[in-house]
């Protein structure tokens, strides 16, 4: 699936939801289901800078030259932001 077809993935997920309320704990949820970063990679150069919350993006590119991604966060809200972002990047090409 490209980019474009996960964001209009994600809109259209969005869109069903009335409730400000309602977006708000569907991004906390996806922060909950996303797997957290171990420990001992939370290191400052993983660190994302200039964030009020801590925030911690690994990427790697795997052997088909595939962009992959982990994070995490020590606020919920936002690491169901990183988890959202995750989703629409992950296993893209770096182009």
């Amino acid at each position: 699936m490209s980019i474009e077809e996960r964001q209009q993935e994600l809109i259209s997920e969005f869109s069903m939801m009335e409730e400000w309320m309602e977006k708000y704990e569907y991004i906390i949820e996806l922060g909950k289901e996303m797997a957290p970063l171990p420990e001992s990679e939370k290191s400052d150069e993983l660190l994302i800078r200039g964030c009020q919350s801590r925030v911690w993006l690994k990427s790697s590119f795997s052997n088909d030259g595939l962009l992959h991604f982990q994070g995490d966060s020590d606020a919920v809200i936002t690491k169901g932001l990183v988890a959202l972002m995750i989703r629409v990047y992950d296993g893209q090409r770096a182009e």
